[in-house]
């Protein structure tokens, strides 16, 4: 089964609200087993909204719609249906019911121009939103089905967990698709495809190499008759990546760097600290995002002011003669953190994130430095990544869980370097 995606409203287009619906729909659509071939995002023009509609409709087996269905007169989701199956709209008297009554609930008379609500075609059955003011609907025509759900994300996946997506279920039937993501670190795009280059030519499954910010992920995706059966494919696959990749895979799917790098510091019983510059507490956020964290971090120091760093430990002599965004402090800093806490690693960040006057490095340079108080080391990872101030500390506290990472298996931090 093919469908199309259509996200409807003008305030997508000049980017009052983001889409997140058709995200929603294309990451369920594979577990049914249902083809997602193109999304849409089209404003409140009656006329342009109707065109793509028929587009769509000539070419896929199912058209999933959210927005639009409002009462105003810009909400012209209804009135674009109808035209496309061309089939007059009636009010039905039970959903006008219940309309007022939701209104009566909350002690308010319906405004007249809700009445668009309660429209119905010969060809459509409503879907029931006990979460907002407009109905659904499920419209089957000429061998198609098209399904147009309210827009607001409360009332959309509840719409869609409750009514829309079981049943799809019953509709699909046939093959489902199932992904499994490996997500490395350490290693560039290039790199890993180059790695996986011998398996890249598979059908079913297939993989699919992907750069994002926690590192290079690798997607596995099969189709199969049912989840087992895909999962069945998926699994000799996947055991050879995670051969070829080694150590460079640290997590699948939902698992986020945090919670990986937490688990191993968990795992061996040893404890983390952190000092921070330019991150402001955004490593030690993304460190304590996993439950029972607590077990592990032993806290963290944010100190912008030079005076700060020395007074929490970082030695005089290093700043004066390194400078505060230098290898040698964070390597410092790392170290002054373990120490003040009584934790068995210590990690860093100090870097320029943006245009800093008073700054002599460049733009994007970062250092990350993490000591390793059973050995009485420190390490460090220096790059550069100019791609303004919210990238740079992103990929500085992502760059830092990997440098803890490699200490904690035993091997070289390497250097990246990167210039944005």
């Amino acid at each position: 089964m093919k469908a199309e995606v259509f996200a409807i409203g003008t305030e997508i287009l000049i980017g009052d609200i983001l889409d997140t619906n058709s995200h929603f729909i294309a990451r369920r659509l594979p577990a049914l087993g249902i083809d997602c071939y193109f999304t849409h995002q089209v404003g409140d023009n009656l006329e342009r909204l109707t065109g793509e509609l028929r587009r769509a409709w000539e070419r896929s087996d199912l058209l999933l719609l959210t927005g639009g269905l409002g009462p105003t007169e810009d909400d012209v989701t209804r009135e674009a249906v109808a035209a496309l199956v061309d089939e007059q709209p009636v009010v039905d008297p039970e959903l006008e019911h219940t309309l007022r009554g939701f209104f009566a609930g909350r002690g308010y008379a319906m405004p007249e121009r809700n009445v668009k609500q309660a429209w119905l075609l010969p060809s459509t059955r409503a879907i029931p939103n006990p979460r907002g003011t407009a109905p659904g609907w499920w419209v089957e025509k000429d061998g198609r089905v098209l399904v147009a759900m309210p827009g607001p994300p409360a009332e959309f996946t509840f719409m869609w967990e409750q009514e829309v997506e079981p049943r799809l279920a019953r509709l699909a039937g046939g093959a489902v698709i199932v992904s499994r993501t490996l997500k490395t670190i350490g290693v560039g795009e290039g790199t890993v495809d180059e790695m996986l280059s011998p398996l890249l030519k598979s059908t079913n499954p297939t993989i699919g190499v992907y750069a994002k910010q926690d590192g290079v992920h690798a997607r596995i995706t099969a189709k199969a008759a049912t989840r087992d059966d895909a999962t069945a494919l998926i699994a000799p696959l996947e055991a050879e990546v995670r051969r070829i990749l080694g150590t460079a895979v640290w997590g699948a799917d939902d698992d986020t760097l945090g919670k990986a790098v937490g688990g191993m510091l968990r795992d061996r019983g040893m404890t983390l600290a952190t000092m921070e510059s330019c991150t402001a507490g955004l490593l030690g956020a993304t460190i304590t995002e996993t439950p029972r964290s607590s077990d592990y971090y032993r806290g963290g120091f944010i100190s912008y002011w030079t005076e700060l760093k020395k007074r929490w430990g970082v030695p005089a002599q290093v700043v004066e003669q390194h400078g505060v965004v230098s290898a040698e402090c964070a390597e410092a800093m790392a170290r002054a953190a373990a120490l003040a806490t009584d934790a068995d690693f210590g990690l860093s960040v100090t870097c320029v994130a943006g245009l800093d006057p008073q700054e002599e490095k460049p733009p994007g340079t970062v250092h990350v430095g993490c000591y390793d108080r059973a050995t009485d080391r420190a390490s460090h990872i220096s790059f550069r990544f100019n791609q303004g101030r919210h990238a740079v500390r992103e990929r500085a506290v992502t760059v830092g869980l990997l440098l803890l990472r490699r200490t904690l298996l035993g091997e070289q931090p390497g250097q990246v370097i990167r210039s944005g």
